[in-house]
């Protein structure tokens, strides 16, 4: 839809890349253990202990979430000197990790709780009960889903998921001058 995307999965990867100081921090926390034969980071393995307890899960939070932000507020600050007319955050976590309450506008992709859990297995790979296990760590959805300021329905076709996706799209760019243009104030959303 032309918006600069700004993938927080993208930055968790990057902040935890071989060689970078967010890898160096998870070793000295969670144990060589967690690594490649290559040191590359076995995130499954993170996962999985991550995801086993809550202490361990807020330990992997308060490692990665702080080098994330950072690395998406550099991103972003690029869009704002190459002018970029809208910039979305996207962010898996947003209400759990970091709050909605300094973006313009929230998007939430909406799928029922059933839902998610097949997909995690059938499209993921995950066992059942892991899967629930990572859902059981976020927020329910149906609580996101009143906090968003726009929610969009994944629960159809991919065709479906499209024409809501530009329903939304045709709402938030309204007004918006393409790059280059114009001296309206530039819009910041974030997706969930």
């Amino acid at each position: 839809m032309g918006a600069t995307v700004i993938d927080a999965d993208e930055a968790t990867r990057a902040v935890q890349a071989r060689g970078s100081e967010g890898l160096r921090q998870l070793v000295e926390a969670f144990g060589p253990d967690i690594l490649t034969p290559d040191g590359d980071l076995d995130r499954a393995r993170l996962a999985d202990i991550a995801f086993a307890g809550e202490e361990a899960r807020q330990r992997l939070n308060d490692i990665v979430h702080p080098l994330v932000r950072q690395w998406m507020a550099e991103r972003q600050q690029e869009a704002v000197e190459r002018d970029d007319p809208v910039v979305v955050l996207d962010i898996p976590l947003l209400f759990e990790a970091r709050g909605a309450g300094a973006f313009e506008t929230t998007v939430l992709v909406y799928a029922p709780e059933d839902v998610q859990l097949d997909r995690l297995v059938r499209l993921r790979g995950m066992g059942e009960e892991q899967a629930r296990a990572r859902l059981a760590a976020q927020m329910p959805i149906e609580e996101k889903r009143h906090l968003a300021t726009h929610v969009i329905e994944n629960t159809g076709s991919l065709d479906e998921l499209e024409q809501a996706v530009a329903r939304v799209w045709a709402q938030l760019s309204e007004g918006v001058e393409p790059p280059g243009g114009g001296d309206r104030p530039r819009r910041s959303e974030t997706t969930e």
